[in-house]
Order: C-alpha cells, then structure tokens, then sequence
C-alpha cells in the first residue's frame, strides 16, 4: 500500500515519504500546518487512494478522550428502569461507541482521522496514550476489553495552537506541510480549475504571493482562500483586466473579502497604501 497522491490531491515527494512512512511503522501520522493547506483533505485523499473506509472524528474545544472510546449513558437507563423497560437489563443497551471503538471493530482496515486535536485540552492526546499505542482499550462496565481488528491508520491533524505532550509526540511520525510554493500551487489549481486562463492565474499568483509577504499581517491568506478568489476572479469578467491594471499604491486586491478575513489586516493594508502614495508624490 503506497500512497501517491490523487488526481484531487497534490501530495509532494515529502508528504507521500511521511505517509507511507507511517503505514510502515503503523504509528499514527501528525500533521501540522497552516489553516488551508490540506490536513483534513489527506486524510480523505488517502483513504480515496487505497480503497479503505474513513472515519473521521472532528475535535472541539470541549472534546474528551474518553468521547472517541465510548459513553454510558446511564440517565437513560435510570429513566428506563423507572419506566420498567426490559433493556435496564443488559448495561450494553446504554454503551455508546465513540469513534476509535468504531475503527478497533472493523474487519477492514480503515482510515482513522483525529482532526484539529490542539483544540481540546492539554490532556487530551495524553489521555489517548495507551490506546493509539496499543490499540486496545477496557470498558469498565462490561468489564471488557476492545482490541483493534486491523491496526488502523491514524492520521491526526493539529493547527500548533498549542503544544502536544512530549511523551503523545514520541508515538507518531511527524510531518509539517509547508506552504507550497509556485509550482506546486500551479499543479493545485490544476486540479481545481484545469481550464482556467494561465495568464489569469499568474497575475492572481503575483497578487497573492505579495500579499503573504506584506509584514505584519495577523492571518496570511491560505491555499483553500486562493481557491476561493480564482473563482471569483473566473466568475468576473473584469477580473483580470483589474490585475493586469492595478495600482501598486492600492495594496488591497479585488474581492479582497476571499482573501484577507479580519479587520485588522484590511486596517493594515489600507495603511500601507496611504503611507506608499505619500512615498510617491
């Protein structure tokens, strides 16, 4: 099983090295990266490539570990032993499965993705220490244990928003997906638009690039956000002509609102080209 990318996915030599890597150690695979550079989609793409199911389980601030392992719900069964329901009976009735018990169980190997785990507490990749290492886990009211079937793949994404616990680092492999350069950022709005003008897209580029340099920038425009610009770019007929024409004292591109999301960074570029047309008289 080698990964290799896919025809919606643009994986470099190094990423593809990092997976298959991964599949080889059967470690689980951490991602880092900026907001928009692929995380999530790999993880989709990889399963895509080699056939395997995805489960996917999407982090939030107030996600536990012991969510993606199970629940008992024993308000219901209360409620159902007042009501004098048969199911009070057997405490799997009241067991509900998170999503690692979902991928231990399968008899097929599957695609396991732990998205965005910087944003739940500092505990929670620690709390998941014993159970990605040994792929099992104990269900104290059933006094049972959960094996994996098939050692999945893992695959857990974080934006570094805040450290990951030394000893949770030490059983995966690592990879940090750089932001992509020129060439690799043509070969993905390939995928995206293969019919798009060229000329187009090299003006779009030359604005884009410009705009991540500018210093001093609170959040720099990602991939998925060029993505949205080119469409918009496509869907205006005065588009490029507005590219090709700008003014160089005008440090806001068009449709601006794809591209740069906050207040701050508007206020910011505003500035820049204030202080570059005083610069020029």
């Amino acid at each position: 099983m080698k990964f290799q990318g896919t025809e919606q996915y643009v994986a470099t030599p190094e990423l593809q090295m990092a997976v298959n890597a991964c599949i080889t150690l059967q470690r689980p695979l951490l991602i880092k990266g900026e907001p928009g550079t692929g995380k999530t989609m790999l993880a989709e793409q990889l399963a895509e490539a080699l056939g395997l199911r995805l489960i996917q389980w999407h982090v939030k601030s107030t996600t536990k570990a012991h969510q993606g392992l199970y629940e008992y719900d024993a308000v219901s069964r209360l409620r159902d032993s007042q009501l004098g329901d048969d199911r009070v009976h057997d405490i799997k009735n009241y067991i509900n499965k998170g999503k690692l018990w979902e991928a231990f169980e399968s008899e097929e190997q599957v695609v396991l993705l732990i998205d965005e785990v910087d944003k739940a507490d500092i505990e929670f990749p620690n709390d998941l220490l014993q159970e990605l290492d040994k792929m099992e886990f104990f269900v104290y009211e059933t006094q049972e244990t959960i094996k994996a079937v098939k050692r999945p793949i893992v695959i857990i994404t974080s934006n570094n928003e805040k450290e990951l616990p030394d000893a949770f680092l030490r059983r995966c492999f690592f990879h940090y997906i750089s932001f992509p350069d020129k060439d690799t950022m043509l070969r993905i709005i390939d995928v995206h638009y293969p019919d798009i003008q060229q000329n187009l897209v090299q003006q779009a580029l030359e604005v884009f690039f410009d705009l991540r340099e500018v210093r001093g920038l609170k959040k720099k425009p990602s991939t998925s956000e060029l993505i949205d610009w080119l469409k918009l770019l496509m869907a205006d007929q005065m588009s490029l002509e507005m590219l090709q024409n700008r003014d160089a004292s005008k440090a806001i591109p068009p449709l601006h609102g794809a591209l740069v999301k906050n207040e701050q960074d508007v206020s910011l570029l505003e500035k820049l080209a204030f202080m570059h047309r005083r610069q020029t008289r």
